[in-house]
């Protein structure tokens, strides 16, 4: 039956407008980026007791790594360097947790004290300030606050009960990471060409040479990262040690762990040793030590961040913050810490794949880019069985004549 006004096979998509048919393109295919990207979160979301203490031994293997080729290089064996790097990083470790855990139980009862004196003088503010609350007015209200908490002691109670399941996980997560940590040590690049392995012969080079420079781009940034947090913890330690804040050493502990979150553990551990100097001493105190975490946290975004974060990875101030807001509205603390680091990994992993490096070394780089490898025809790693497949060199694509 013929179509009224003789559009029988005729074509409809010539009278769609280009602009729409671009706009179409290009929304199933970000539907399709971002629908891919949803599911692989979802899915890590669900083994994150395995993804992350994965990525914690990846960031300390990078650190470590240096060691263990130090050792080897004095003739040591693989394993035993492996070993006494393992051995020397856990003496580290558990000295530093012993030195400011007992500094903190030392300086925790004179700050004990002096939370009680604080307490007495806010309650003495209340009866005599504005408020004008009697004792009995202040003993309803805490008789108030203990009867909401035995009403809500099932909820409590779950709440604790998941606080065990919790240490049960950070415990099960912190083996993990460290038996993986000894392996990616002991037999890094077996398990690498092991990966590279799994990929088509003719992307095994792209793999493997894109997969090297993400791994060059975050160790660059967990040993700057490193630095940054250092500056950060003896600027603020020796700030409070010096305006007799309790606890400073312990405090600047905390300033290095915090550091290793962008923005977010600057701000919440500035706030602690702020509030520190006032329970211990006043306002006058806090405000000059308010003065001290400003001022180190300046000179960290302007002074430290650019000159040697800039250098070591390329990512826009803007693009770090939103990586971290992103990264804890998904993971919360843990994609707060390695939103950073994976962007840096992603980013110069599809610059080297855009720029081709493994088959085009002397083209030109953009964006600063260094220029990328060899100029030998790269072979994929030995597998497990010491065999190697030599990758065949792609042709590069001809050059378009110019318009």
């Amino acid at each position: 039956m013929a179509l009224a006004g003789g559009t029988e096979g005729r074509d409809v998509t010539g009278d769609i407008p280009y602009g729409v048919r671009i706009a179409a393109a290009w929304s199933w295919r970000v539907a399709i980026i971002v629908g891919c990207t949803g599911l692989l979160l979802w899915l890590l979301s669900h083994v994150s007791l395995l993804v992350i203490p994965l990525m914690i031994a990846a960031l300390l293997a990078g650190l470590l790594r240096p060691v263990v080729v130090l050792l080897k290089r004095w003739q040591l064996p693989n394993g035993l360097a492996t070993g006494l790097t393992m051995l020397a990083f856990l003496a580290v470790i558990l000295g530093l947790l012993l030195l400011v855990g007992r500094t903190m139980a030392r300086g925790m009862m004179s700050l004990w004290q002096q939370a009680l004196t604080g307490i007495s003088q806010v309650q003495h503010w209340l009866s005599t300030g504005p408020l004008h609350l009697t004792n009995q007015d202040v003993d309803r209200y805490i008789d108030g606050v203990l009867t909401q908490l035995q009403s809500n002691s099932d909820t409590i109670l779950s709440g604790a009960v998941s606080w065990g399941s919790t240490l049960g996980h950070f415990a099960a997560g912190l083996l993990l990471a460290l038996f993986s940590l000894v392996f990616f040590l002991l037999e890094g690049e077996r398990i690498w060409a092991f990966v590279v392995r799994l990929m088509p012969r003719r992307a095994r080079a792209a793999t493997d040479g894109a997969g090297r420079k993400g791994w060059i781009s975050l160790v660059n940034y967990v040993r700057v990262q490193l630095f940054v947090a250092f500056i950060d913890a003896v600027g603020i330690g020796v700030g409070a040690a010096i305006l007799g804040v309790p606890l400073a050493f312990p405090l600047a502990g905390l300033v290095f762990l915090g550091s290793f979150i962008p923005v977010i553990g600057a701000l919440v551990t500035g706030a602690l040793a702020v509030l520190l100097a006032l329970v211990a001493n006043g306002w006058v105190n806090a405000l000059i030590m308010l003065a001290v975490v400003l001022l180190v946290q300046q000179a960290e975004s302007h002074i430290l961040q650019p000159l040697v974060m800039g250098r070591a990875v390329s990512l826009h101030p803007l693009a770090v913050v939103l990586a971290v807001a992103g990264g804890s509205l998904i993971a919360g603390i843990a994609g707060a810490l390695f939103a950073v680091p994976v962007m840096a990994v992603l980013n110069t992993m599809v610059r080297y794949i855009s720029a081709r490096g493994w088959e085009t070394p002397d083209a030109a780089a953009t964006d600063g880019d260094p220029p990328p490898g060899p100029a030998t025809a790269l072979t994929a790693p030995a597998d497990l069985d010491g065999e190697t497949d030599a990758v065949p060199p792609t042709r590069p694509r001809p050059r378009e004549p110019p318009q």
